[in-house]
Order: structure tokens, then C-alpha cells, then sequence
């Protein structure tokens, strides 16, 4: 296999940018999917940066994704909101969604939006970390299509439902939990098919409930519903994978329930028929302005302290450092500007593909 090539982040996120406006993305919007994928690249989440850009492509030429994204505000307080994305760009939906929450939460303390009929919003961290940059705390949650077996079962119910959760600190970088309520999300398994890696044993199971590793063959049955991830924990309760479990139906309500929208597996992608049709995802926000509670400098250094503490305990044998959420993210973007972006061969003919359907020019150097 070819080595790995990097190409710089200015002209991944241009070649974004290129491509969701030739998809007739307007460019304001365009802007906006195309930070949220580079935010991911930057931070070293490579599942959902440039290499989900074919994902949207196909989305959008299927028709399961509207490149103009027209927000309805369905219903709206002082500090609460519910949209409707009528099944636009979720990362512009999202962005539109925390927004509010956090200018909601700068007037009264608190801002909580929840979204319906949205699509992809790409990292649940990004929106987090919009609340954390505005000298905020701040939740996101989306649900998604059904991949993850419930404990003691095998047939997918429940989306991969990010926690995300970012918190201001002193130090050079900001508390961020960004993970999936499974083992692994099928970001995850489709970069393992595209390098050509076998999946660990325990991330994925068929449906008998027998653990499975060919991760193109898994893409395929997911696709037929003959697979599942594991939630956190994995399976059965030796390891608690009911807490993993229990928290993606958490995500689920939350992204549902208060916003009146779809869920599990109405969010397939296809009628009972088999045809296509939007996905119809859901999201949470919420905004909590910290000096609503105690001045945010306090706030700053003791979420700064709590971090150090844990980074500064004992480390165990044969370890030399102990990170918090957010730390090797921040650490990774230094070196991914510097270096580029890392772009295999397979992702390679993904852009190429791309590029020359929508007859995009001047990136032939790069790709």
C-alpha cells in the first residue's frame, strides 16, 4: 500500500468549501460545513473530517440531504427553542441551534434548543466547544441511525449518540469530552476498511451476536441491518456495557423527545418499502453561563485545577503522562497545521471522484 500524503490544511478545507457550493450549498453555509469537517482533521478525528466529505456527497446527490437549509423555529422562550431543520446541512442546523442556546444563555443563564428533521452535524464537540469559547459550558447531543445492539441483544437500535461536553479553563486549552456512546462509531470502522485493517475483536458483533472484525464486510451488513456496534462496555454486563447502553438511550430521548421528533429506526433512511428518504435526525443543545452561578474567572481556574490534579497523580508503570479531555486534540492541531492533513490512497480516489463529477479545478496538484 502507498504511504500516507499530506496535504495542507488551507487546501483541504478550500476544496470543502468547492465542493458543498457545487452542490449548490449556499457559501455562507458552505463555510460553516466545511470548519466543522476541518475541526475534526485538526483535532485528529480523522472519521469525521475530510474523509466523511464523500459521505455527504452521496447524501446529498440521493437526495437525502438539502444543500439549502431552511431553519424553522417550530417554538421559542426566553431560554428554550425547538427547530425545525426541514432536513438541511446539519452542521449549519447545529451551528444555527447553539448559537441561539448560547445567546438565550448570555441573557438569562441558561439556553437549551433542541432540533428535528436535521442531518450529519459532523464532531458533537465542535458545538460544545462554541459554548466553551464564549466563556460558557456547553452540552451536545444528537441521535442518529439505528448501529448499536442494546445489552443482551444483536439487532442495531440506537444511533452511536455523541455526549459532548466543553468547559472553560485557565490553562491553554479548554475541557472537552467529545466520544460516542459505542465502542467505536462507523466513522471508525469505514477508515479501518479503507486502510485495510482488521477491526479489534469486541467493537462489532453479527447478528447471532458473534464478534466480528472484516470491517468492509461489516460496512455491508450494517447496511442490511445484520450488524451491530457495542456500547461502551461491550457485551453483556461483565463490563458494565449496560451503562454504555443506558447512555445512548439517554442521547435518543433527549434528541427526540423534546423536540417531537423521529427516532431509532425512523431514522434509516428508507420507508418500511425500502425507498429513500431524509434521515431525520435530532440534536440537543445547552448553554450554561458560568458568571449565572460564580464569576468565571473562579469557574476557570478551578476546572484548570481539577485537570492538572489528574494530570500530575501517579502515573502507572510503564507510562510517563496522564491527558484530559481536549488535551491531545489541542496538542494535534499544532502538528497537523504544521504537517498537513494525512490523506490515504483510498481517500485520495474518494476526492478525485468527487472532484471531477462536479468538475471542480485547481486542486490536481494536491489530488
Amino acid at each position: 500500500m502507498k504511504e500516507l500524503q499530506y496535504i495542507p490544511v488551507h487546501v483541504i478545507q478550500s476544496f470543502m468549501v468547492d465542493t458543498f457550493v457545487a452542490l449548490g450549498t449556499p457559501l455562507e453555509d458552505a463555510r460553516i460545513c466545511a470548519e466543522v469537517l476541518i475541526a475534526s482533521d485538526l483535532r485528529g478525528i480523522e472519521s469525521h473530517g475530510i474523509g466523511r466529505l464523500k459521505y455527504y456527497y452521496d447524501r446529498i446527490v440521493s437526495g437525502r440531504h438539502l444543500t439549502r437549509t431552511e431553519i424553522e423555529v417550530v417554538q421559542e422562550t426566553e431560554t428554550t427553542a425547538v427547530i425545525d431543520g426541514h432536513h438541511g446541512m446539519g452542521h449549519v442546523i447545529a451551528h444555527r441551534a447553539m448559537s441561539m442556546a448560547i445567546d438565550k444563555a448570555g441573557q438569562h443563564g441558561l439556553g437549551a434548543v433542541s432540533v428535528r428533521n436535521s442531518t450529519h452535524f459532523g464532531i458533537a464537540g465542535y458545538y460544545a466547544l462554541m459554548a466553551a469559547e464564549a466563556g460558557m459550558m456547553g452540552f451536545a447531543f444528537t441521535n442518529a441511525r439505528p448501529s448499536i445492539a442494546p445489552t443482551f441483544g444483536s439487532e442495531p437500535m440506537l444511533g452511536t449518540n455523541p455526549i459532548a461536553f466543553a468547559a472553560p479553563s485557565d490553562g491553554d486549552f479548554p475541557f472537552c469530552f467529545d466520544g460516542a456512546t459505542s465502542i467505536a462509531q462507523r466513522g471508525k470502522v469505514e477508515v479501518a476498511a479503507r486502510t485495510g485493517k482488521p477491526l479489534p475483536e469486541g467493537w462489532v458483533i453479527d447478528r447471532d451476536g458473534n464478534p466480528a472484525t472484516d470491517a468492509p464486510q461489516i460496512l455491508r451488513e450494517m447496511e442490511r441491518g445484520h450488524a451491530a456496534l457495542l456500547p461502551l462496555g461491550g457485551a453483556g454486563e461483565l463490563y458494565a456495557g449496560y451503562k454504555g447502553y443506558d447512555l445512548a438511550t439517554l442521547v435518543e430521548i433527549l434528541s427526540a423527545s423534546l423536540s417531537g421528533g423521529a427516532f431509532m429506526k425512523e431514522l434509516l433512511g428508507t420507508t418500511l418499502d425500502g425507498a429513500r428518504r431524509p434521515y431525520m435526525l435530532g440534536h440537543f443543545f445547552l448553554a450554561i453561563n458560568i458568571q449565572h452561578f460564580v464569576p468565571l474567572e473562579q469557574s476557570r481556574q478551578i476546572t484548570g485545577c481539577i485537570m492538572r490534579a489528574l494530570q500530575e497523580s501517579r502515573k502507572a508503570t510503564g507510562h510517563d503522562a496522564i491527558l484530559v479531555a481536549g488535551e491531545k486534540e489541542h496538542r494535534n492541531q499544532a502538528v497537523v497545521r504544521r504537517r498537513g492533513i494525512p490523506v490515504n490512497p483510498s481517500l485520495v480516489l474518494e476526492l478525485q471522484t468527487v472532484r471531477d463529477a462536479l468538475g471542480i479545478r485547481g486542486y490536481e496538484g494536491h489530488f
